[in-house]
């Protein structure tokens, strides 16, 4: 196979399967050990992506023995175990094996040798997915990942998702003095290597409404390279007090003010700013070098997710249990971790006295619990979401309504800034290990804040480990709710 066909791709594995992989592989006795990946396939807008299922340790004298030509080798018995189960799940076969200590890492000569003799085999025997192998360092990664048809990846990086963000890179990254001197201040805080993962990192914020405006302002500010923004609204008057760097031009306010005709309003509306394109102005303001891709449309629809594909960390600052459930199986197939988030205030119908105000911003991980083991979605109010707007008009209890709910911009700053906050402990690495879990919910008017721990049930179909369970499939898994 020539090797100038190679191109690369990115692997996915959570923090708790890379743990048991690592302690395998490193266990202080400084010789070579082995394992097998089973991986999802996920074809992004960038490159391809292995999502870790699971990890097969091989068994030291069983699995794992002296090689023939290397130091040490699978036995093919195993190997042909693994690759079968890998065909049947429609899952990539990845071999894995470690070098010595340090922070760089490359195969070895007898390594790409032993590639080249075995891989053809195995492409014929998983029958249309990919197979490859990965060689570890203890603080860095290579890859060689062979895809039918011939062509042949590198490894770019591995990304390790858990309660603190590892990327292992097959060698160092050179640091950026621009960015340095740009953003001195934070640099002092998480040095230079934290501030070049912001730069290279790429975020989504689904609903640019009161809370994701503010984050698209405290993004932007902390330097993050490349944001995916979605919201299918336009600026309206009444967004404007809680819209970062809205104004009523955005609003059309002139032509949208009660009063006017009702054929004015329309296309006054019509020609209102976009939410998407006021997030831009804001971003770019902050960081000219900023790629920015916009979709004016809800998050529901098949060029959003495959927007999703290629994203760090997604924020979810949009109402509705359609788009929750949706987040929520991109975080746990893709391994992408993210954030659900919003403010409420309650007002009593009669008298029309706030009785409670609360913020909450709820990560959400792959190995942490999700929003179905949590009960933050409502099966009812999801059904509503799903019906056509004539049925639901028709089905609407007499007690809802479809009147905005109250919202101001001082308690949409509260989430925003802890989502912003936990997302940029955790990609510099500062996250301590048991924070990053659960939602943390704040009470304004009592002063107060609440931690609530996370739930898993590893039965779950969407973050559990069984055979119907969509954690790590890639691909090969229906994604729901796509118009």
């Amino acid at each position: 196979m020539d090797k100038r066909t190679m191109s690369q791709c990115e692997v996915r594995i959570t923090a708790e399967a890379y743990a048991t992989l690592h302690a395998h592989l490193f266990p202080g006795d400084g010789d070579e050990h082995g394992a097998v990946m089973y991986a999802g396939l996920l074809q992004t807008q960038a490159r391809p992506v292995l999502t870790v299922r699971e990890v097969v340790l091989a068994e030291e004298g069983k699995d794992w023995v002296p090689g023939t030509r290397g130091y040490r080798k699978m036995l093919a018995t195993f190997v042909a175990r693994q690759a079968r189960r890998c065909r049947d799940e429609k899952l990539v076969y990845i071999a894995v094996h470690n070098h010595g200590p340090g922070d760089r890492v490359s195969f070895s000569d007898v390594d790409l040798e032993t590639h080249e003799r075995g891989f053809p085999a195995l492409l014929d025997l998983v029958q249309g997915m990919p197979v490859g192998s990965l060689v570890f360092a203890e603080r860095a990664v290579a890859g060689d990942i062979w895809m039918p048809g011939g062509k042949r990846l590198t490894v770019s990086r591995m990304v390790v998702v858990g309660p603190q963000r590892i990327e292992l890179l097959p060698a160092p990254r050179i640091a950026d003095q621009v960015q340095q001197q740009l953003y001195d201040r934070q640099v002092r805080i998480f040095g230079e290597r934290g501030q070049a993962v912001l730069s290279q990192s790429r975020v989504a914020i689904i609903g640019l409404g009161g809370v994701g405006s503010l984050l698209a302002e405290l993004l932007g500010r902390l330097g993050v390279g490349s944001f995916v923004l979605v919201d299918p609204d336009r600026v309206a008057i009444s967004n404007v007090p809680r819209l970062v760097d809205a104004t009523g031009l955005d609003a059309m306010s002139w032509l949208t003010a009660e009063g006017r005709p009702e054929w004015l309003r329309r296309i006054g509306l019509s020609l209102a700013t976009r939410k998407v394109d006021l997030s831009t102005r804001v971003i770019r303001r902050a960081n000219r070098q900023a790629k920015i891709e916009r979709h004016f449309t809800p998050m529901e629809t098949r060029e959003v997710v495959e927007a999703l594909k290629t994203c760090d960390y997604v924020f979810l600052a949009a109402d509705g249990h359609r788009a929750r459930l949706l987040f929520n199986s991109i975080v746990h197939q893709y391994l992408i971790p993210g954030v659900q988030l919003g403010s409420r205030i309650q007002v009593e119908t009669n008298t029309g006295k706030v009785d409670n105000v609360h913020t909450a911003s709820r990560l959400v991980t792959p190995s942490g619990g999700c929003l179905v083991c949590n009960q933050a979605i409502d099966p009812r109010k999801l059904n509503e979401e799903c019906k056509p707007d004539a049925m639901r008009q028709r089905e609407r209890y007499l007690d809802e309504s479809d009147a905005p709910a109250p919202s101001v911009i001082t308690l949409n700053s509260v989430s925003a800034s802890q989502a912003a906050n936990d997302f940029l402990f955790y990609m510099t690495g500062l996250t301590d290990e048991n924070a990053f879990q659960g939602t943390v919910q704040g009470r304004p008017m009592d002063r107060r804040i609440r931690f609530i721990a996370p739930r898993r049930d590893d039965g779950c179909t969407e973050c559990g480990r069984g055979p119907e369970s969509r954690f790590a499939r890639g691909q090969y898994w229906a994604i729901p709710l796509i118009d």
